[in-house]
């Protein structure tokens, strides 16, 4: 795409813009010095290799190969940053030129476990888009419910009694965000508020009707009096279970009904419950085969030019995305080569400083802007409008001029039921055998990050995408609160990340010739984050251990290789510290995330690599982990205070600890050996691997006081403590090579 993409016909304005980054001229200029300081670090290691028989040759050689896939991997991640863009969509425009032929949205949002993801979580997100503002009657919400779980049933048909309440009153006061929870949070005080007697009397409803639905999970039972007005519950019988049941398809709201309206004589959007057909020993492929079956059972009912895909906790925070998104799609000139437009994951739940390091203010604002500037934007899962063709596997052409102001499927003149049983067999679990869902059409299979691949294949496919951060959040969803959910989370992410770098889908091999070099670099920042557990991991564990023994492996402090060494790790800090901050985070969250960088890489990256390499080998299958939603309230409160939250044995933990104690014992052994040496001898050849170990002490704080001081729930059971001196002491005793 072009500098001012966006723009059409002379006589029509572009409906959105596009912008490099300011002075990306002078960053270029700056990466190219710490480019030289990698060079010359690499020389150091080259040219001063200690001879065959010295002390600490092995672990030299080994210094050599950490510092080399460092900088081979920093060289990587330049790649989006000279290629910074930013996206400016003109809605207003929009409106005057489209608003009486908007086109069908289509709406999915999916959930797996009624216990993890409760039912009052999952409908808050569903009402918070059925009140976006648009034409009501060209919206569809699909809910797909992996769990098949009639609460879930009988939630979404709560809300969409609720919602005839909802929409008319968020409309009315253009309210702010639009998923009744987060609102009433934000605006908990009636003497705020100006609108204040239907203020109250809508906060009533939403709270007789939450207690109305966590009361029947609680009591595992939906009154009697309640499933006779629905027939939908006759679905859920004695044999039906969590893997195995038919195919669910239930209209809950009929958009084509005239008669279906809110309290103000609207209409209302149409409302879906689906639930695919499961039986044990068949394969479901997850999240990618609940959303292939909601393409299918959408294209049945509603069959709108436009999807958005959204996880059950990411709400909508902007009425308006919809059509902020639409600008990219229904721009004259370029909006026919853009397959889906992407939104940053944001979170409403976060700690004034971020504890676990979920925002990624760097990695949205600046690595994936990188990426949509060459055209490939990451498509991560949620939060992502698509144009439906796309997802059915058509290969972009240049006289294609984008089909969707046509009339949908819901004027056909058929019943519910026939919708709904024509829908049935398309979610049934032999439907997809012989053809090709999975692979050529819908999401593609066999990966736990299935969405990460689909863009790809998209992109190779022709099509272009767009990533768009606006300043206010379009989507908010619920971040992971405790350590432990966090390092499992990304887990998942770099095991299935690692395994496309593997697969026929690498960026190399894919999408050579058909998408930038840039971009096939940017894409294996994120490919390659299991891998580099490894030279992490070295760095935390090698450098202490040879300070113990008194091995030097950094260049004397009088020598001038030492300038190459500090001015690397100086500029490229002083420049994170800037980026963050330049893009909202504050300093405190920019520590909080290079503890949270090094914990990762040497607990999650570490584990999903050696799981990534035994399904290569066929010794595993791809598993997928589900986030819990749900925390108990000392566990929330440890949060808020921004203390971590550990409570397991976790092998991850056992990991952890160990190169905790290692750097503190080596801090300590280290200064003693320093300060003790007369001749200051050591201190001119030790000083950097006192000062690295000091460091990393000082990132480790907060498992020190888990190991040590805390006696809450949330400390580092004793259990690991004593795995984790046993495993230093044997460290400790291995000989230096």
């Amino acid at each position: 795409m072009g500098k001012q993409e966006g723009g059409g016909e002379e006589s029509l304005p572009p409906l959105f813009e596009s912008r490099r980054a300011r002075f990306i001229g002078l960053y270029r200029v700056f990466a190219s010095t710490i480019l030289v300081g990698v060079c010359l670090i690499w020389v150091y290691r080259v040219t001063n290799i200690p001879r065959a028989g010295e002390a600490g040759r092995w672990a030299w050689l080994g210094m050599l190969m950490a510092e080399f896939w460092f900088g081979l991997y920093w060289i990587i991640t330049q790649s989006p940053r000279w290629n910074v863009t930013y996206r400016q969509p003109f809605k207003d425009r929009l409106s005057h030129r489209y608003e009486d032929k908007l086109p069908g949205v289509d709406i999915f949002i999916c959930t797996a476990d009624p216990k993890m993801e409760p039912p009052t979580l999952v409908i808050n997100t569903v009402l918070s888009v059925l009140s976006y503002s648009y034409p009501t009657e060209k919206l569809s919400v699909y809910l797909s419910d992996d769990g098949g779980s009639e609460f879930t049933f009988y939630a979404l048909l709560e809300a969409s009694r609720f919602a005839k309440y909802w929409i008319p009153f968020c409309k009315k006061f253009n309210v702010e965000p639009r998923s009744p929870e987060a609102y009433f949070a934000l605006h908990s005080d009636v003497h705020d508020i100006k609108y204040g007697q239907e203020w109250l009397e809508i906060k009533k409803l939403y709270e007789e009707m939450k207690n109305r639905i966590e009361s029947a999970v609680a009591t595992a039972e939906i009154p009697v009096e309640i499933k006779k007005q629905h027939k939908g519950f006759s679905e859920w019988n004695l044999k039906v279970a969590k893997n195995d049941h038919q195919s669910i398809v239930r209209i809950i709201t009929d958009g084509r009904d005239i008669n279906a309206v809110d309290n103000d004589g609207c209409q209302l959007p149409m409302m879906v419950y689906m639930s695919r057909e499961k039986k044990p020993q068949q394969p479901h492929n997850f999240k990618a085969g609940a959303l292939n079956a909601l393409l299918r059972v959408s294209s049945e009912i509603s069959n709108a030019p436009f999807i958005l895909l959204l996880d059950c906790d990411m709400y909508a925070n902007n009425a308006d995305s919809i059509r902020e998104a639409l600008c990219f799609f229904l721009d004259e000139k370029y909006g026919p080569e853009i397959a889906y437009v992407q939104h940053p994951q944001g979170y409403n739940n976060l700690t004034k400083d971020d504890i676990y390091g979920n925002e990624c203010f760097v990695i949205n604002a600046v690595e994936l802007a990188g990426l949509g500037g060459y055209g490939t934007a990451l498509f991560c899962g949620t939060g992502c409008f698509h144009r439906r063709e796309c997802l059915f596997g058509r290969k972009y052409s240049k006289d294609y001029r984008g089909h969707w102001n046509i009339e949908s499927q819901k004027t056909i003149d058929r019943s519910i039921k026939e919708l709904e049983e024509s829908a049935k067999a398309l979610i049934s679990c032999s439907y997809e055998k012989g053809t090709q869902w999975g692979k050529e059409m819908g999401l593609i299979y066999g990966c736990p990050v299935e969405d990460i691949a689909t863009g790809l294949a998209i992109q190779c496919r022709g099509w272009k995408s767009i990533y768009y951060n606006p300043e206010r959040k379009d989507f908010l969803g619920v971040a992971p609160n405790t350590l432990d959910i966090a390092l499992i989370q990304h887990k998942r992410w770099s095991e299935g990340l690692f395994q496309i770098f593997f697969s026929k889908y690498c960026p190399f091999i894919y999408g050579h010739g058909k998408i930038h070099l840039g971009a096939q670099m940017a894409y294996c920042i994120y490919l390659l984050w299991a891998p580099f557990s490894f030279p992490t991991l070295y760095y935390v564990t090698i450098p202490p251990l040879c300070l113990l023994h008194g091995i030097p492996l950094f260049p004397k402090v009088s020598s001038l290789w030492f300038l190459a060494f500090a001015y690397v790790f100086i500029a490229k800090n002083v420049y994170s510290i800037v980026e963050a901050l330049r893009n909202g985070s504050t300093l405190k969250a920019w520590w909080y995330l290079q503890r949270m960088w090094l914990i990762r890489r040497i607990t999650s990256y570490f584990f999903a690599f050696f799981d990534t390499i035994k399904r290569q080998l066929g010794l595993s299958e791809t598993e997928f982990a589900l986030t819990d939603k749900v925390i108990t309230d000392d566990v929330s409160k440890r949060y808020e205070q921004e203390i971590m939250e550990f409570g397991s044995a976790s092998i991850m933990y056992t990991v952890l600890a160990t190169s905790a104690l290692l750097n503190f014992l080596s801090l300590v052994w280290g200064t003693k050996r320093v300060v003790m040496d007369r001749h200051s001898k050591a201190l001119d050849q030790l000083i950097s691997q006192v000062i690295l170990s000091g460091i990393l002490v000082l990132i480790n704080l907060p498992v020190y006081q888990a190991l040590f001081i805390r006696s809450d729930k949330g400390h580092i059971p004793s259990s690991v403590m004593f795995k984790s001196v046993f495993l230093l002491a044997l460290a400790c005793l291995m000989p230096i090579y």
